[in-house]
């Protein structure tokens, strides 16, 4: 079955209403340029109320190796997803602690070359955008990654919702799909009629 991650969790009454759904991963945001940016002590104590079946799952951009992993250590992290300008050398640096995502921002074809590059555990696919590394709730074009072969297993993201995930899933067979916006109320503040509906669907392709 094809794995669900929550992101940008921040706050705890969100992350229990999440945790009652199952999903397989729950994401926080560690990057100050993120409306869902969340500090570490709020994790710390999220941690403590999540099932052990919900992996937590630690977002970064361009942040020091060495922060990294302090933060990770502190909140109880089990995988790292970097979502900036990360080399493979730098996420491979990772791997022995640590499941490791590496995402990459989706424009045109060109966006997909030296993915293959990073041997990481698990490759997202988010959207381009300008104004933000992420969470923009948009879709990029499907087209793009149709005859591309992965060589690791695919977390598909970039403006799935509800009523678009089943078509996602049985088009591409991802690994997992990945989901923020979609499923709030405003930003940062998870809405559990969404959160539930977009499960829902992923259970039923």
């Amino acid at each position: 079955m094809t794995k669900i991650k929550i992101c940008g969790i921040t706050n705890k009454r969100d992350a229990i209403a999440a945790a009652g759904l199952m999903p397989d991963m729950m994401g926080f945001v560690f990057y100050n340029g993120s409306k869902r940016c969340v500090e570490p002590k709020v994790v710390r104590d999220i941690a403590n109320e999540l099932p052990p079946s919900v992996l937590k799952v630690g977002v970064f951009v361009n942040e020091e190796s060495g922060k990294v992993l302090k933060i990770a250590e502190e909140c109880s992290l089990e995988m790292l997803q970097f979502h900036g300008d990360e080399s493979p050398d730098y996420c491979a640096g990772f791997k022995d602690d640590y499941k490791v995502i590496k995402a990459f921002r989706i424009k045109d074809s060109v966006s997909l070359k030296g993915i293959n590059d990073y041997n990481t555990d698990f490759y997202m696919l988010d959207t381009y955008s300008s104004k933000a590394k992420g969470g923009t709730g948009e879709k990029f074009d499907w087209k793009i990654i149709e005859s591309f072969e992965f060589l690791r297993p695919v977390i598909l993201s970039g403006g799935l919702t509800p009523d678009n995930v089943r078509e996602a899933i049985e088009k591409f067979a991802p690994y997992g799909v990945d989901v923020s916006s979609a499923v709030e109320a405003s930003p940062g503040k998870k809405d559990l009629i969404l959160m539930k509906k977009f499960m829902e669907n992923v259970r039923k392709v």
